[in-house]
């Protein structure tokens, strides 16, 4: 493949004159839009080969080095961006104008280009869209609207693809199995993208099924991943990385066996059976590449993160931390993939909760020692706090951390546990995030702490759900349901 290669001397003090303006020199436009930067008039890609139904392939490229080389797209994009940018402002374009453009073509990459990876890199972005709480809304706004899309709306697989692999896992007969069966995917995501049904007894039926390439895709995502960790292991003297690396692996690949997933959501079904504020679809037909449950509808989080009342706020922020905090108990099982797309508020005030591929086996509930520390900080016993830890080898033993650092770290995050009812919000995020990232402060001290690879599942749940509580601005009796559900914290 030829590769087309930019000359050197194309950056220069004036850009408009070199042939960088696309209004104006259509090479420097279709040199922009190959490179995957939106910065150009047309939106030339690679030629794709239609499938059958002429539907353009979207099959992911699947080795780490093709994968690496379209990360890689991103700066360069912002960099073609830039560089237009100065030939606009040149040009007499406003500065906010131009800044805004370049925002949002960027935030459209993004969307297309972890769209496109799927697997382990468009869980990122998942993850991303849950933690933009956190982030200046100067910076994160125009990117909030292209996250959520890769909740749900990542870009699906052909139709033909679609029917081989329910041909592959259900038999060549495999229509018979519904009196209708829409081929214009639902929503798609990282794994495997949904399709409405109904099945042969007349229930409406959710038929998820997975990417074939997908277990490549996280694969090679993971290698990745693995050669990062031998860097960060040297950086990070309290984190054992390694173990950390092996127990995400494992767990990732438990979300490529669809029938594993079945069992899990099935308990939940179990569990939450006579539960008349959260409702789990039960499981109709499990193959390890298809999954069909009974459909739900609802709204999802989602939007009631963009527009729904403070009541509607509040109510969500209730029943999802209730599920959330309750479910160890009650079905030996976490709930591991805590995003907004994954949740619905049913037209009876119910929380409708999705996708069980992640989920963390807890036959015995929810580790006491989480109680145990919460319970401390409350109370003020740092010394407590920092036994507790190190008993469950989130400080290691050669590590040395004071009882005063340690509780001066920990304490803002016991917050909701002290009075009756709290407000979350955007800004109570981000003063957290900026306080435990600042290595002039409290980040030092974050940095002696190790995540033991038990609890990375855990860990995951309890962030994601203070990062969607603090989008959903929602006030609601949080500590009670502590109390409630989390053992050895009595307030």
């Amino acid at each position: 493949m030829r590769v087309h290669r930019p000359r050197r001397n194309l950056i220069g003090p004036n850009p408009d004159r070199l042939g960088l303006h696309p209004g104006r020199f259509p090479a420097a436009s279709s040199w922009f839009d190959r490179c995957g930067t939106g910065a150009g008039r047309g939106a030339r890609q690679a030629p794709r080969s239609p499938d059958e139904d002429g539907a353009v392939s979207n099959e992911p490229p699947r080795s780490p080095m093709a994968r690496t080389l379209k990360l890689a797209t991103l700066p360069l994009g912002l960099a073609g961006r830039a560089t237009i940018g100065i030939g606009r402002r040149l040009g007499g374009a406003s500065a906010e104008a131009v800044s805004a453009e370049i925002q949002q073509r960027s935030a459209e990459q993004v969307f297309r280009v972890l769209g496109e990876l799927k697997g382990g890199a468009m869980k990122f972005g998942q993850a991303l869209s849950v933690f933009e709480a956190a982030l200046p809304d100067q910076f994160i706004g125009p990117y909030r609207e292209q996250l959520v899309r890769l909740q749900e709306a990542a870009p699906p697989m052909p139709a033909a693809t679609t029917r081989q692999v329910l041909h592959d896992a259900l038999g060549p007969d495999w229509r018979a199995r519904f009196t209708t069966f829409d081929e214009q995917p639902a929503a798609a995501a990282s794994v495997g993208q949904v399709h409405r049904a109904v099945w042969t007894d007349g229930r409406i039926v959710a038929v998820k099924i997975q990417y074939p390439w997908a277990g490549d895709a996280i694969r090679a995502d993971l290698r990745q991943l693995r050669r990062l960790s031998r860097a960060l292991g040297s950086l990070v003297q309290g984190v054992d990385v390694r173990p950390l690396m092996d127990e995400m692996r494992d767990r990732l690949l438990e979300e490529l066996d669809y029938e594993y997933e079945a069992e899990a959501q099935t308990a939940f079904v179990a569990a939450f059976a006579d539960d008349e504020q959260i409702v789990v679809p039960p499981v109709v037909q499990a193959a390890p590449r298809v999954l069909i449950t009974e459909w739900l509808d609802g709204t999802p989080l989602s939007r009631v993160i963009a527009g729904g009342s403070q009541a509607e706020r509040d109510h969500a922020g209730l029943l999802f931390s209730r599920f959330h905090f309750s479910s160890p108990g009650r079905a030996g099982l976490l709930h591991a993939d805590p995003h907004p797309g994954n949740y619905r508020i049913t037209a009876d005030g119910r929380l409708g909760v999705l996708d069980f591929g992640a989920a963390a086996r807890l036959p015995d509930g929810l580790p006491s020692s989480v109680g145990v520390v919460l319970q401390a900080a409350l109370e003020g016993n740092r010394q407590g706090m920092l036994d507790a830890l190190r008993a469950e080898g989130f400080v290691k033993a050669a590590v040395e951390l004071d009882p005063d650092e340690l509780y001066e770290y920990l304490s803002p995050f016991v917050e909701p546990a002290r009075v009756d009812n709290f407000s979350f919000s955007r800004a109570w995020m981000r003063r957290q995030f900026e306080r435990v990232n600042d290595p002039r402060g409290d980040g030092a001290t974050g940095l002696k702490i190790n995540l033991p690879p038990s609890y990375l599942l855990i860990h995951r749940v309890w962030l994601g759900a203070i990062a969607i509580l603090s989008q959903l601005q929602a006030t609601a009796p949080f500590r009670s349901e502590l109390i409630r559900w989390v053992p050895g914290f009595t307030g």
